[in-house]
Parts: structure tokens; C-alpha cells; sequence
């Protein structure tokens, strides 16, 4: 077998299919949605306080900077909290959610900021959302790029 042949067979394509059981998948979209909103208003407030710290701190000097600030922040509030031990955001906590790679392992820094650049850049092409009403595992196409899947969070019994 070449090299070439054992690469095709172990790689996988990015629009695979996964083989997740139907309770990870109940409710999804509908708790990504609020997650987001919910995301959306903690990065605000995180951006509004580095903001107003900086403004201050600068005595007005750094407001040329100031603008891109909340891209900025957004990066480095999901790939910090996705990536982290619980593997979701805030919103995604309260929503129930969780954001593993597709064999199932933790999303690293690196993937998960990249995930959330994907998806801020899907918000300028609102259709490529609807990708997700197609998908068998309800992913978006910014999920798909990223290698990764958003389930339900797996509750312990106890």
C-alpha cells in the first residue's frame, strides 16, 4: 500500500457524516441560537469594559485602537471557554451544549478561535446558516470547516 493510499483511507472528508445517537442532537439549533444572544451580551459587556479601562487608562490616546476591539475579545472568549474544561462557552453552558472534534476529543485553542472566526464571518452570508437545516448532524458549515460538532452536554447520572 503507498503512502497516498493509507492517506485516503485514514483521512476523513470534512462533510462526513457523524454517527451521533438522537438525544446529543434534540434541540440543537434552537440552543445555539440562545447561546449566541447570550454570548453575544457577555462579549459586549467584556468588550465595553476593556474599552472603557483603556479609554480611561490612555486618557483618550488609544482610540484609533479601540474600534476592532470586539472581534478581538470574541476571539479570545471562545477559543479560551471552548477549549477549556468544560468545552463551551457561557451560553453554551446555560443552553446545555458542548463543542467537541468530530472523533470526539477537546477542541484546542487554535480550532476553537478559528471556529469562532468562521462563524462571525458566516454572519456577512446569512445563508450558509441554512446549511445546517440540511445536515444530517445539524452542523453548520463554519462547524464543518472546522472539524468540529456541537451536542447536547452529557449528564452524569448519579
Amino acid at each position: 500500500m503507498s503512502q497516498t493510499d493509507q492517506l485516503r483511507t485514514e483521512s476523513q472528508p470534512i462533510f462526513h457524516s457523524l454517527a451521533l445517537p438522537p438525544q446529543a442532537l434534540t434541540g440543537v439549533r434552537t440552543r445555539r441560537v440562545l447561546a449566541v444572544a447570550v454570548d453575544f451580551v457577555v462579549v459586549s459587556v467584556l468588550a465595553f469594559i476593556l474599552w472603557l479601562g483603556l479609554l480611561v487608562g490612555t486618557l483618550g490616546l488609544s482610540l484609533v485602537v479601540l474600534p476592532p476591539l470586539f472581534p478581538f475579545v470574541a476571539f479570545f472568549y471562545n477559543g479560551l471557554t471552548v477549549s477549556g474544561r468544560r468545552m463551551a462557552t457561557p451560553g453554551m453552558q446555560l443552553m446545555d451544549l458542548e463543542i467537541r472534534r468530530t472523533d470526539g476529543t477537546r477542541v484546542p485553542f487554535l480550532y476553537a478561535a478559528v471556529h469562532a472566526v468562521l462563524f462571525y464571518v458566516s454572519w456577512m452570508f446569512p445563508p450558509i446558516l441554512l446549511v445546517s437545516l440540511l445536515a444530517e448532524d445539524k452542523r453548520c458549515l463554519h462547524d464543518m470547516l472546522a472539524g468540529v460538532v456541537v451536542t447536547r452536554r452529557v449528564r452524569s447520572l448519579p
